[in-house]
């Protein structure tokens, strides 16, 4: 299977005819890894050309990337030869949730196998792989696979994401650099198998799990519209965790890469949300029940689902004779006891030493549990290796043993500690006939063994009449889960506890044994009906369904990629949405005679990092240069008072400016101010300024900026998070108070604003304008640049100006924000050293066509405003 956009090399090399394009199978020669030379073609190519089979009649297809294929393999002796032979995985989730994504999608699987295949036979078994099982294999050298997978996935990924922190070098150890490029080199190597067979155009592409956080961006920095969803399997931090980590920001924007990224749970993602506010600042906005972030002109969906389990492979599993056989087995070795069942990895985060601490605390205090309450832990191998999996071992053992000789007795023992491989039907047999299960991780990602535990417990007709139960009779099971597990939300009829607290867990325990029968089958009937809803096919589907509407508008957007290395990102924009030339702006420039400019000063004339700074040299002999050209009407519209902008715009003599928003407006030359609105009765602000007085007191970092005719709460140096949440109160609470009087209240960047109806800045721009129509000084050239919310309101006057005859039947209108963002203006430029720039090539402008300083007609016009 290889892509329909590119032919394999050796076709091309073949000296025949022209090269034939199939959805068939061909071999992959190692040379078809092409991505390093196609990637450097410009974005139109990658995106629009070179598809040999129209994306219309196509089949979907979606390739998934995990770290290790879904396959099992074997090496076996054949003909006097070693030969290998695979077969598919049925435990692997990533083949489990192909169920879901309906018959009619292809699916391709790029991964890493298990197993170390020598250099000599890697092409013959990638072509088997691809023919027999849709599987691309990335092979990785093992000592660089080390340090990718125990270095840097499991020395620092999954430790920190787990709450672990490096504070010592038995924790994880100090960061080390080689492992981090270890890293990116094992994310490369897959980036480039996806190459090898994607059709970017049409193709989907699911990337799983914290193993392959930075493949985003290698994927769309070669395809910049890429339909890319991500999804993590284990749990996200807090951003007092994440941040301790030196590649904190390049793995964010890796992820922000993403159309989708998807986690199991509420808590993760808002963890994800408020790293990326306060390490990238970049906001989060809910709509229609679905969560993006605006990255770029990208919108980044954000989905919210746990994963489920595979109910067909579990019903399949307890129809076998072999699961009834040992359920038997275990009915007699238990007879008469009631068996409570861990079942974990033996490692550090799934708190089996406190669940065994907890049962020994049950068995100290209720000496009727003896010799009728057993519990049995199974205990799987740990995914990981170190010191921390031995002292686990070790303890657990300790305890165990301790347990058995204080409570044990002939033909009772208290723990059965299994720690021998099981085969699958064999845990199932545990599940079936333990009365409760156990799952009291410290700290787990998406933990299935209590979905498991619940459909097992649904049972069969055939293991009903094994354990001599009434067929017809309703089903029960009793659950306790740690508050720390990802599927403990979905859980409402399961007993949740604090693992740390071995007093809660061990009172849990007593619970779940006394529990009313009728109420252990409620809780058991609500659990099922879940789990069997919500399965592993239901999370894929609703995942793909969610990709798909992220990717449906990638066709119409105009895409490029910005930034170098980690820090690449695609800017996204509507097709009529460009950005400015300068160039085209300086030659409409010298061709007017009657010109017209409008700014905004914070965030436009300077940066954000230095919002409320007064204006350096450089800025204000520029619009000197402007203001002397007689054929300029300069304006600066920003939401400041007037007694600031007087006192910086003081040397600027033939500037005007609108103070507050527009609310005060003073024109060239004139030492007064004017009002644009009737005489006001500010009487609200007594209303007002006690409810934002009150928040301010318990927001650290606000203050209350008091204007004239406005009252503004700014929460820019507050926590972010904290600041967002109490300015949204805030703003309900104003509109609550001031329902019935003559004000608007505006939420802002960073700042939530009170002031009269109907002041904004696009006031000032009508007012210029009508008195310019109304003594026939047309303006045939207007600019107009601004950087936030109040300056739309500018760009939509001067946008539909024309229409109602204020300007010039031949004026070019040129409506320009800061930044890449929606907007109602046609145009952009990126930053404020972008805009001072274009200022200084048309102040030159200016200076070449004229050394002299005269006022036009419409300046005089302008000057009675």
């Amino acid at each position: 299977m290889v892509s329909r956009s590119y032919s394999n090399l050796l076709d091309l090399t073949s000296g025949g005819s022209s090269p034939t394009f199939s959805r068939g199978f061909k071999k992959l020669s190692r040379v078809a890894t092409v991505a390093g030379v196609l990637s450097e073609l410009d974005d139109e190519s990658r995106s629009n050309g070179g598809s040999d089979v129209p994306s219309s009649i196509a089949q979907e297809r979606m390739i998934i990337v995990g770290n290790q294929l879904p396959l099992r393999a074997q090496r076996n002796e054949s003909d006097g030869k070693k030969v290998w032979s695979f077969s598919w995985d049925e435990d692997s989730l990533l083949l489990q949730l192909k169920d879901g994504l309906g018959e009619d999608v292809e699916v391709i699987y790029v991964g890493s196998l298990k197993e170390e295949i020598e250099l000599s036979e890697q092409d013959d078994v990638a072509q088997t792989l691809l023919e027999k099982f849709n599987c691309v294999p990335a092979f990785i050298q093992p000592e660089l696979f080390s340090k990718f997978y125990h270095g840097f996935c499991k020395q620092y990924l999954w430790p920190l994401f787990h709450y672990m922190l490096p504070l010592s070098p038995d924790l994880g150890g100090r960061f080390d650099r080689t492992l981090w490029q270890a890293y990116l080199s094992v994310n490369k190597i897959f980036a480039d198998k996806v190459m090898e067979v994607i059709t970017p155009d049409d193709d989907f592409v699911w990337v799983h799990d914290y193993h392959l956080m930075v493949l985003p961006t290698f994927l769309r920095k070669r395809f910049n519209r890429v339909k890319l969803g991500f999804f993590l399997h284990s749990p996200f931090p807090s951003s007092e965790i994440y941040r301790t980590l030196p590649v904190r920001t390049e793995l964010l924007r890796a992820l922000l890469n993403s159309d989708l990224i998807g986690f199991h749970t509420f808590d993760y993602a808002r963890h994800f949300l408020s790293c990326c506010s306060r390490m990238l600042g970049v906001s989060y906005q809910s709509k229609r029940g679905y969560i993006g972030l605006e990255y770029y002109g990208r919108t980044v969906s954000i989905k919210i689902l746990p994963v489920g389990i595979h109910m067909g492979q579990l019903c399949s599993v307890l129809d076998l004779p072999d699961t009834e056989l040992k359920v038997a087995q275990l009915r007699d070795k238990f007879q008469g006891q009631t068996v409570l069942l861990g079942v974990d990895d033996m490692d550090i985060f799934k708190g089996i030493s406190l669940k065994l601490l907890a049962f020994e605390q049950l068995l100290t205090r209720h000496s009727d549990k003896r010799g009728k309450v057993v519990m049995v832990q199974i205990a799987n191998p740990a995914r990981g290796r170190g010191k921390d999996v031995q002292e686990v071992r070790s303890e657990t053992n300790t305890i165990v043993a301790r347990i058995n000789h204080t409570f044990g007795k002939p033909g009772y023992e208290p723990v059965v500690l299994v720690d021998t491989y099981l085969h699958f039907y064999e845990r199932i047999a545990y599940y079936i006939i333990a009365e409760c299960c156990l799952v009291t991780a410290v700290r787990d990602g998406m933990n299935l063994i209590p979905y498991e535990y619940i459909v097992c417990r649904q049972g069969t007709d055939k293991l009903d009449k094994t354990l001599n139960l009434n067929p017809s009779s309703p089903k029960k099971s009793m659950l306790v889960v740690s508050e720390f597990i990802g599927c403990s939300p979905s859980l409402s009829g399961a007993i949740r506890v604090n693992p740390w607290n071995i007093d809660s867990v061990e009172e849990a325990m007593d619970s779940a044994l006394i529990v009313p029968e009728s109420e252990k089958q409620m809780r058991h009937d609500k659990h099922y009906k879940y789990v069997s809803t919500h399965d592993v096919a239901y999370w894929a589907h609703s995942f793909f369904q969610d990709l798909e509407r992220a990717c449906r508008d990638h066709i119409r957007r105009r895409c490029w990629g910005i930034g170098f290395g980690l820090g690449f990102r695609v800017i996204a924009l509507d097709p009529s949405f460009r950005k400015l030339s300068v160039e085209h702006l300086v030659s409409a420039y010298k061709r007017t005679k009657n010109r017209t400019i409008l700014l905004d000063y914070d965030g436009t004339m300077t940066s954000q990092s230095t919002l409320g700074a007064a204006p350096d040299a450089e800025a204000i002999e520029i619009l000197n240069k402007l203001c002397r050209d007689a054929k300029n009407t300069v304006f600066v519209v920003s939401g400041k008072n007037k007694e600031i902008l007087t006192r910086w715009f003081t040397s600027c003599e033939n500037l005007g400016i609108g103070a507050e928003h527009g609310y005060f407006v003073r024109a060239q030359n004139q030492p007064d101010w004017e009002t644009c609105f009737p005489a006001q009765d500010f009487y609200w602000k007594q209303i007002a300024e006690p409810v934002m007085q009150l928040y301010t007191e318990t927001t650290d970092g606000s203050f209350i900026e008091a204007k004239e005719s406005a009252l503004v709460w700014n929460y820019q140096l507050a926590d972010p998070d904290f600041g967002s949440c109490q300015a949204k109160e805030l703003h309900d609470h104003l509109e609550s108070v001031l329902a019935n009087e003559p004000v608007s209240v505006k939420s802002g960047q960073h700042i939530v604003e009170v002031k009269p109806q109907g002041v904004n800045k696009g006031v000032v721009a009508e007012r210029i304008l009508a008195m310019t129509r109304k003594k026939e000084v047309l303006p045939d050239f207007v600019l107009c640049i601004g950087d936030d919310r109040s300056d739309e309101d500018m760009f939509e006057v001067i946008m539909s100006a024309k229409d109602d005859g204020s300007l010039s039947p031949v004026a070019e209108v040129f409506a320009c924000t800061v930044g890449q963002k929606p907007s109602k203006a046609k145009y952009y430029l990126e930053d404020t050293t972008e805009i001072l720039r274009m200022f200084e090539n048309l102040a030159d402008a200016s200076e070449q066509t004229s050394k002299t300083v005269s006022f036009s007609p419409q300046q005089q016009v302008i000057n009675q405003v």
